[in-house]
């Protein structure tokens, strides 16, 4: 028996699929509904990485994001600002040089979205990332590895990516839509958080299956399950086609009763979006409002 087995079979890996569809369907039905109200949506605001990875994505066009994150309070003081900005590595000096809100700089970086190159250019572009200002790194588990049962490989790269942070915070990203199974998805969120993951998070959203609401389940549950057995509070983060105000209420119902509101705040949830933040602002505004 491998130590990855034994990790596996200390957390108790195997799970039900369909018993997991039918418990989160029973708690958004239970749930969901009484988390709609404006204190909520403000707080979600306040959990968003307001995010732009496009590959024509310019300079001007990050400058003219981030002066709207610098002026967001002035013009909607009664709301949370957002958690933190995410960018391309290239545009970390960009964001680091305009922005004046103490928000989070969130960059992906070692390979993203395919995590398709090698060990020494993903801790090279982390740590370059870092160094030019990133306070947060969101990275790609080696999908391909992981799939492959070469745990080993998967954990000693996310370590030596983990150590190329310094002292930024590490999410990685087990693109939950590519796991077969919610086991799968359970191992992949264990792994990651032995690996000395700060945050796992759902999806690049680059692939036609992103978050869904039994996947945030299952890594919550692997952080709770964490949590109780080590004593450290991970946090979690969705990500990859969240749009809608229902869509971020689903997680945050998800992330209240699985984890509970102990991890309600950006230190330990957040939300990965690049439409979602005006979408909020609509719903609260009661009118249409394209800010960001």
């Amino acid at each position: 028996m491998t130590k990855f087995d034994e990790l596996f079979l200390k957390f108790n890996s195997k799970l039900n699929d369909e018993i997991i569809t039918n418990d989160v369907n029973s708690l958004l039905e239970a749930h969901l509904q009484e988390n709609n109200r404006n204190s909520v949506l403000s707080e979600c605001l306040g959990f968003i990485d307001l995010t732009s990875l496009n590959s024509t994505d310019t300079e001007t066009e990050i400058v003219s994001m981030v002066d709207k994150v610098n002026q967001f309070s002035t013009h909607f003081p009664q709301y949370s600002n957002v958690a933190a900005v995410c960018v391309y590595p290239s545009l970390v000096p960009t964001v680091k040089q305009q922005l004046v809100e103490p928000l989070g700089i969130a960059s992906v970086a070692a390979g993203f979205p395919a995590s398709q190159t090698f060990i020494e250019i993903k801790v090279a572009e982390v740590a370059m990332a870092v160094m030019e200002g990133a306070t947060e790194i969101d990275v790609v588990i080696p999908i391909g590895k992981f799939l492959q049962s070469d745990f080993q490989e998967v954990y000693e790269q996310l370590s030596e990516i983990k150590e190329a942070c310094r002292g930024a915070h590490l999410k990685v990203i087990i693109e939950s839509g590519a796991l077969p199974s919610a086991t799968s998805i359970y191992k992949a969120s264990i792994l990651s958080l032995a690996s000395g993951a700060d945050f796992i998070k759902t999806s690049t959203g680059k692939m036609p299956v992103a978050a869904t609401p039994q996947a945030a389940w299952v890594m919550c549950k692997a952080i709770k399950d964490w949590s109780e057995k080590t004593g450290e509070r991970k946090g979690f983060k969705a990500a990859g086609g969240i749009v809608s105000v229902e869509d971020a209420l689903v997680y945050y119902t998800i992330v209240k009763q699985v984890l509970g509101n102990e991890w309600l705040n950006n230190s330990l949830f957040r939300i990965g979006a690049s439409r979602l933040a005006n979408n909020l602002l609509s719903a609260l505004e009661e009118k249409d409002v394209l800010y960001f």
